[in-house]
């Protein structure tokens, strides 16, 4: 059998997920920005976004984000909101748990915004185990 000569296949390419990274400055909302919480992910790039002035808006990741930044619902997003289209807004950012804590610490996220939180998280938040009574009272038995 021949020697083999490479030094890998594509995940070595693919580089080392270690997950730390560099500390990087954090980006505050500027003119025409918002921050967002990711609600739903609808595919091609688009989600729906709960922006913190109270709109629901339909969220574009931008082209440079595509494939590398990947985003998910319940994430914290800063947005680039369109002159021309209210209900559509453009993903510019996505900030860590950590980055999204100390920018609701700053004051900038409002307290009511919830951190690292998926749908499924809360679908059950919503629910508060009030459904979950099914008519059985053991003490009868």
């Amino acid at each position: 059998m021949p020697k083999a000569k490479g030094n890998g296949g594509k995940n070595r390419r693919r580089g080392k997920g270690d997950g730390e990274r560099d500390k990087r400055e954090l980006e505050f909302k500027e003119e025409g920005q918002e921050y967002a919480r990711v609600v739903k992910m609808l595919g091609n790039g688009r989600c729906d976004l709960f922006c913190f002035d109270g709109v629901s808006r339909l969220g574009h990741i931008r082209g440079k984000m595509r494939k590398k930044v990947w985003i998910t619902a319940g994430d914290i997003v800063l947005v680039g909101l369109r002159d021309f289209q209210d209900e559509k807004a453009d993903i510019i950012h996505k900030y860590s748990a950590d980055e999204a804590r100390n920018l609701k610490q700053y004051g900038e996220l409002p307290e009511s915004a919830r951190i690292n939180e998926t749908a499924v998280d809360m679908a059950m938040a919503d629910d508060d185990g009030a459904h979950d009574d099914i008519g059985i009272d053991f003490d009868d038995i």
